[in-house]
C-alpha cells in the first residue's frame, strides 16, 4: 500500500468535519492499510483519517507488546469506525504527542476509563472498555475526528508557542 503524507498543525484540515463510513468495500480496507503504513512509518500508536486529509471517521491505533528494550513483541492492530465514547470515568494525567504535532509532547488530562462503541472495517458492531493507555489513544484519536488537537486542552500560551513551532517545522519540510 502507500505512506501518506501527515498533516501538521495547525493545518485547517484537521479541524474539518468527518463523516460516518456508510461502505465498508476494497477501498476502505485500501485506506485503513494506508493509515497503518504511515502510522508505523512515523513510529505512532494511533492514527485518525483527518491526519492523512481524509474527512472519514476511520481510526487505527496499535499499542504494541515490547520488550525492556523496547523491541516489538507482538503487534495488537485495531481499526476503529464510527466511534462513538459512551461511557468516560476518573481523570488521569499523560504526557501525550501526536504525528499531526511532531517533537512536541505535553501533559493532558483525560478520563481514565472508557467504553467506546463502533465499526470493524467489515461494518460489524463492537464494544470496548479500557483504561490505562487505551484508553487515553481512544480519546486522542476520537478528538481528531471531531476536529479537536491534543494541544485545545492547553493554555493559549502553550498553544502560541507550540503553534509557532509547529509552523517553522512545516516551513522546513517544505524546504527540504
Amino acid at each position: 500500500m502507500a505512506v501518506r503524507e501527515i498533516l501538521i498543525y495547525p493545518d485547517d484540515r484537521l479541524r474539518a468535519p468527518t463523516v460516518e463510513v456508510t461502505v465498508f468495500d476494497d477501498a476502505l480496507k485500501a485506506l485503513v492499510q494506508d493509515m497503518f503504513d504511515s502510522m508505523y512509518h512515523y513510529d505512532g500508536i494511533g492514527l485518525a483519517a483527518p491526519q492523512i486529509g481524509v474527512s472519514k471517521k476511520v481510526v487505527v491505533i496499535d499499542i504494541a507488546d515490547v520488550d525492556s528494550e523496547g523491541q516489538v513483541l507482538k503487534h495488537n492492530p485495531m481499526v476503529i469506525i464510527n466511534p462513538k465514547i459512551v461511557e468516560k470515568s476518573g481523570s488521569i494525567e499523560y504526557k501525550e504527542g501526536c504525528l499531526s504535532v511532531p517533537e512536541y509532547y505535553d501533559t493532558v488530562t483525560r478520563a481514565e476509563r472508557v467504553k467506546v462503541e463502533y465499526q470493524d472495517v467489515d461494518g460489524n458492531p463492537q464494544s470496548i472498555e479500557t483504561g490505562d493507555l487505551l484508553a487515553i489513544c481512544l480519546q486522542h484519536e476520537i478528538d481528531h475526528l471531531d476536529g479537536h488537537i491534543f494541544v485545545d486542552y492547553l493554555s493559549s500560551l502553550k498553544r502560541t508557542r507550540v503553534t509557532k513551532k509547529m509552523a517553522m517545522i512545516k516551513k522546513e519540510r517544505e524546504e527540504a
